[in-house]
């Protein structure tokens, strides 16, 4: 089982991207080979790199059972996870995805001060809803060059029929003079803001509901991606958390984006020095 997908399930929907994935295997970085040139997309006025760097794992957001979230969060440190950073600058991405905690503000600081070479921060306001306009505030004065609302946040609201709390926000953001976005688990909830006509600039649509991992939640996640056709989207959980192997869930998720549409994923690379490198190659394999 892999969450709540049946064998049968898995295997059958990894035999249909097989193909695909296999013209984007081989051999990552090795000596002499022509380093990849990622794609770059426009969030609003902002540029950033086609795969952005996920931060779930820093903060040990595994979202798989046993010990892997203790197992990040050990081996995460503020060095470690600075170091990552320059390594995604010299692979080609641009830019990271985190929320404005004050870890992460100071590492941040840290990191720009001594001449980290990754420049864009795209900041994902998460906090007590109350304050979200203070975290908002605090995410613009710590040099995100974009904010989105978490996933969590914009479809409880909607779903609770405050969604008009979750506009004020997005407003708030435009008011920073930054580009505004928001998240959401549902494939509901961005045409939902669509329709009703939300200042957007962008959306973070995740792949797969993490209570689930169910091909029908991709399928309509999918579904929602393609229908928005005015503004970027960035696909999150294209690999369901570590269940689907990178090459397959690039496969799919590059072949089911629009040019103007984005990727985020996490990296463990304890275990896979090169993950991060093999995530830039499938990029641009595509």
């Amino acid at each position: 089982m892999i969450g709540r997908l049946s064998r049968r399930e898995f295997l059958a929907d990894t035999a249909a991207l097989a193909a695909a994935a296999a013209a984007m295997r081989g051999p990552v970085g090795l000596a002499g080979e022509a380093k990849p040139q990622l794609p770059r997309i426009k969030l609003g006025n902002v540029e950033v790199s086609r795969l952005i760097l996920g931060s779930n794992p820093f903060w040990g957001y595994a979202h798989q059972p046993g010990d892997l979230g203790a197992r990040m969060k050990e081996y995460y440190t503020d060095e470690r996870i600075m170091d990552l950073l320059d390594e995604a600058a010299e692979l080609g991405v641009t830019t990271v995805a985190s929320p404005p905690d004050p870890r992460w503000i100071a590492l941040y600081d840290a990191y720009r001060k001594r001449g980290g070479k990754l420049k864009v921060w795209l900041a994902q306001a998460h906090g007590n809803p109350k304050k979200m306009k203070e975290e908002i505030d605090r995410a613009v004065d710590a040099g995100a060059a974009a904010v989105f609302i978490q996933g969590h946040r914009a479809e409880d609201y909607y779903a609770q029929g405050k969604f008009d709390e979750v506009r004020s926000w997005i407003e708030h953001i435009k008011s920073k003079k930054v580009p505004a976005g928001m998240a959401a688990h549902r494939a509901d909830v961005h045409p939902a803001a669509e329709k009703e006509g939300f200042p957007t600039d962008f959306y973070f649509q995740c792949f797969y509901r993490p209570e689930t991992y169910t091909t029908e939640d991709r399928d309509l996640a999918v579904a929602t991606i393609k229908q928005i056709t005015n503004k970027p989207v960035i696909a999150y959980k294209i690999l369901a958390a570590g269940r689907i192997p990178a090459p397959e869930g690039f496969a799919f998720a590059l072949k089911c984006l629009a040019r103007k549409d984005g990727i985020c994923v996490g990296v463990f690379p304890k275990d896979k020095p090169d993950m991060l490198a093999e995530d830039v190659s499938l990029t641009c394999r595509v």
